[in-house]
């Protein structure tokens, strides 16, 4: 997993006026965890654009006067009305402990009910999951090419040796439903195909039968 690198300084006053004067001057105050002592910091706003305002999921190096720690985005709180970022928690971890992370899934291929009039829709955007973080991926894969009308994609199709899916095993990434596009006699050449474990075979058998 990519890492960004945010510099920062330690912040000794942690009270409500030097809050409020950190904010005024354009810095985040910002709480790091996972240590002996909480560590309290603040760095520029703009040093978080690249982590918080993406679809993009990172962790982080936080560059605190000289030390660097090797953390996570644990908490954010925004202005309810401007969206301005207020404070910022982070989670400090070492290289042999696993940490918990939304990994977000991108679909690969052309699902076969698509290409039959069907419609793709996805149930989990991101996926949470478990495991070192140099293990952990950008992004998850979703194979979706064998997918008919009526069938899913469950998140058992995209485990990994590399990290711990935290969902139940019956928990729908994506799926193709029916349109009114839908071609009459889809699936006709794909009579004798063996239903995916990793797909609804119930939803195949339908298919199946209607043909």
């Amino acid at each position: 997993m990519k890492s960004i690198t945010i510099n920062g300084s330690k912040r000794e006053s942690v009270g409500k006026k030097a809050t409020k004067a950190l904010r005024n001057a354009g810095e985040v105050p910002c709480v790091l965890y996972g240590g002996d002592q909480p560590v309290h910091f603040s760095a520029p706003t703009i040093a978080f654009n690249s982590l918080v305002y993406t679809p993009d999921v990172h962790t982080v190096v936080l560059e605190l006067d000289g030390q660097k720690h090797n953390a996570v985005l644990q908490d954010i709180q925004f202005h309810p009305v401007t969206d301005e970022i207020l404070h910022m928690d982070f989670y400090e971890f070492g290289d042999d402990q696993e940490i918990t992370m939304e990994i977000p899934v991108h679909s690969e291929g052309v699902a076969k009910g698509v290409k039959n009039g069907g419609v793709l829709r996805f149930n989990l955007r991101r996926m949470r999951v478990r495991g070192l973080a140099k293990n952990l991926p950008d992004y998850i894969v979703a194979d979706v090419t064998p997918l008919k009308i009526g069938n899913k994609l469950y998140v058992t199709a995209v485990t990994s040796d590399d990290y711990t899916i935290m969902h139940p095993d019956n928990t729908v990434i994506c799926q193709v439903r029916t349109s009114r596009n839908v071609v009459a006699g889809a699936d006709e050449d794909e009579d004798e195909d063996v239903p995916s474990t990793e797909t609804d075979k119930v939803g195949a058998a339908a298919a199946s039968n209607d043909d």
